[in-house]
């Protein structure tokens, strides 16, 4: 497994939190909506740094432990 399948995968991971926060709001545990809200804003505004720098602090920290991906270079 390569350091960027598994950043994808943990995103994935947490957007699955996220959501099962947000229904467990909605069923009417206090302060699980307002937990989902905050978890995904915080996820939005790393990805909108890490698309507008290319910098990403969680791909680094992975990159120390997993090999990053070879890049299929074509022509």
């Amino acid at each position: 497994m390569c350091a960027e399948k598994m950043q994808r995968l943990i995103q994935a991971i947490i957007l699955g939190m996220v959501m099962g926060m947000a229904a467990m709001g909605i069923a009417g545990e206090p302060g699980m909506l307002q937990l989902a809200f905050i978890v995904q804003f915080a996820m939005m505004i790393m990805l909108i740094i890490a698309g507008l720098t290319g910098w990403c602090p969680g791909l680094m920290i992975l990159k120390k432990i997993f090999p990053p991906c070879k890049e299929n270079k074509e022509g």
